[in-house]
């Protein structure tokens, strides 16, 4: 009989992606799953090393199954993923009780790692196509769709060109057959995930790959609900906001500027200064007055000044985001701006973070308010644990995971799953 496995996914929603595609390959060679780790044979993590806190998590989460391998000496641990892509070494080092450990080119020989059985190394990190098996761990009604790996820019703080190497695009067609397979599962919301959602199809010789991309998934499905997570600021286009009056593309730009001031940005390597920006945001705007908008900021960058950091929380008072994320600034090793050092204390970076925080959920409290009154289209997902009188979904205006949930009443089951 075939082995127990429990499987932690940890980080993005891409991680999960490659965690799902392992799922569907030890279900196909017939390992049974399991709900908590110390019913498990084995223990599998598929960790994140994008940032320090990740890393930190990951770290807990291999000493806990080390724990739990004190008591059960038959258990077996494997550690996958970026953070040993990343470090595999100083891993190997801190927790020899590990027992397999393996990057992120190896995803599609899971069993073959599992079961100790030779194979030919992946060149470059896996990039999974329609015909990976992927055994969905998200609610029936909605999935996330990965369309490329790596990444092809130099920003100064980031370490993932580093852990997954340049930029790769899935085929179109690939990508296509995919989303016609999870329309035929039930699934009613496509989530189109990349470390850059807008530079795709580049490598595939595509000058607009994703106006290309978003027009051939409108042409050959019937998905009510078609939402693009994760694209550069600057590379939005007029041409690609116009593409987002279809109706079955969400109203919603995830588009991370990390900071404002001019100096930081230039540092960072990154486009878009505080002024650029707000003149994109108004342009979205002005053609969609109901659309939501989610970034993501770093703040506690080498030498960010009082004044520095002033000039951010003045851009997020004028942007008004329906949706924020605050990072911490993490020096990453062999990265350009590694070697700024972290001259900014932890604890006013907490306290930066803090007070942006505090400012966006007034904000966020703002916006939804222009809701009150109107009928909106909810996609029903499950119901409420804490309130069994309630359902929960989400509106078109809301990311699953990060953007919060809508409570609905009546709580009849048969809404479950439908919009």
């Amino acid at each position: 009989m075939k082995k127990k496995v429990y499987l932690l996914s940890l980080g993005c929603a891409k991680n999960l992606v490659d965690s799902e595609v392992m799922l569907g390959y030890l279900l196909q060679a017939g390992y049974q799953f399991v709900a908590e780790p110390s019913q498990a044979d084995i223990i599998l993590i598929n960790t994140c090393g994008f940032i320090e806190p990740a890393r930190q998590e990951a770290r807990q989460a291999i000493q806990e199954a080390i724990s739990l391998k004190h008591h059960h000496p038959h258990l077996q641990l494997a550690v996958v993923g970026c953070y040993v892509e990343r470090d595999r070494d100083t891993l190997l080092q801190e927790f020899p009780e590990i027992d397999i450990l393996s990057g992120v080119r190896d995803f599609d020989r899971i069993v073959e790692l599992l079961e100790g059985r030779d194979f030919q190394p992946g060149r470059e990190t896996f990039l999974y196509s329609h015909e990976s098996p992927r055994a969905l761990t998200t609610p029936p009604a909605w999935a996330y769709v990965k369309i490329s790996e790596g990444c092809s820019h130099q920003c100064g703080f980031c370490s993932i060109p580093l852990i997954k190497g340049p930029y790769r695009s899935r085929p179109v067609d690939s990508i296509i057959t995919e989303i016609k397979m999870l329309e035929a599962q039930g699934v009613l919301e496509i989530n189109l995930i990349s470390h850059d959602t807008t530079y795709y199809g580049r490598d595939l010789g595509l000058q607009q790959g994703l106006i290309h991309l978003l027009e051939e998934i409108l042409g050959q499905t019937s998905l009510p609900w078609i939402r693009v997570l994760y694209g550069y600021p600057e590379e939005v286009t007029a041409e690609l906001i116009n593409l987002f009056r279809e109706k079955r593309i969400c109203s919603y730009f995830d588009l991370p500027f990390q900071h404002a001031h001019p100096r930081i940005i230039k540092a960072m390597r990154r486009g878009l200064d505080g002024t650029r920006a707000l003149r994109l945001i108004e342009e979205i705007r002005s053609k969609f007055p109901e659309v939501a908008l989610r970034t993501s900021l770093i703040v506690g960058f080498p030498g960010e000044t009082p004044a520095e950091f002033s000039t951010l929380v003045d851009f997020v008072a004028r942007a008004e985001f329906d949706h924020l994320g605050v990072f911490l600034y993490s020096p990453e090793k062999n990265t350009p701006n590694f070697s700024l050092g972290d001259p900014v204390p932890s604890a006013e970076k907490e306290r930066r973070r803090a007070e942006i925080m505090q400012l966006q959920a007034e904000i966020s409290h703002r916006r939804n308010r222009r809701f009150l009154g109107q009928r909106l289209e909810v996609l029903v997902e499950e119901s409420s644990d804490q309130t069994p009188q309630f359902l929960l979904g989400r509106t078109q205006y809301q990311a699953p995971e990060v953007d919060g949930v809508v409570y609905l009443q009546p709580c009849h089951q048969k809404y479950i799953n439908s919009l």
